[in-house]
């Protein structure tokens, strides 16, 4: 079978858009009255064992290692042409330049939120710097979308296939990110 790191990469970078679409799922659960809720009532014992907050916590670094490893699987690849530089400073990168910036910011600002998050730094900051910082999750996770559904797969600068079976799973994961932001504004206006 004649699979190119090319390929892998794709797929590891819809793996990490579909990791960490789950992990601000969660992360919105966690800023809601969720125990209170007649769902998580009926959800079996076993479920509840389950800390929303740990779990939370590894999908992040799920994520991360996803995110981290997508594009370093194309430097081996020679189609791609991908050097360190493109990937890390991606100004001249070989193919779709401007889409590659947009999953570099996502890498970037999935760093900073991640770093953020850890005891030693979240000490050294107020409750509402830590927030408006972990805020930034939303516009990675939009970045991450959107960079999974205008890149072209095989870096052949191609129109957009919107029904190809790659892009529907980042469609998806932006419909879904979509419903729970409405879903979590809703939750805070009615609060409020």
């Amino acid at each position: 079978m004649d699979t190119s790191w090319l390929d892998i990469s794709s797929t590891v970078g819809l793996i990490a858009t579909g990791v960490l679409t789950f992990n601000l799922l969660l992360g919105m659960a966690l800023s809601t009255a969720y125990k209170r809720s007649s769902l998580w009532k009926r959800m079996p014992a076993v479920v509840k064992r389950v800390s929303l907050d740990d779990l939370h916590n590894w999908t992040a670094y799920v994520a991360l290692v996803l995110a981290l490893t997508h594009p370093l699987l194309l430097l081996p690849d020679a189609g791609a042409k991908f050097t360190w530089l493109d990937i890390a400073f991606p100004v001249h990168a070989p193919h779709q330049a401007t889409w590659v910036w947009l999953g570099t910011i996502a890498l970037y600002a999935l760093i900073v939120v991640i770093v953020t998050t850890q005891k030693v730094i979240k000490r050294r900051m107020s409750f509402r710097a830590w927030k408006n910082i972990h805020l930034i999750s939303y516009g990675t996770a939009l970045l991450f979308v959107i960079h999974g559904v205008v890149m072209d797969p095989e870096l052949k600068d191609r129109p957009v296939d919107f029904f190809d079976a790659e892009k529907v799973l980042s469609e998806v994961c932006a419909l879904v990110l979509i419903a729970a932001t409405i879903a979590r504004y809703r939750y805070y206006r009615k609060r409020a």
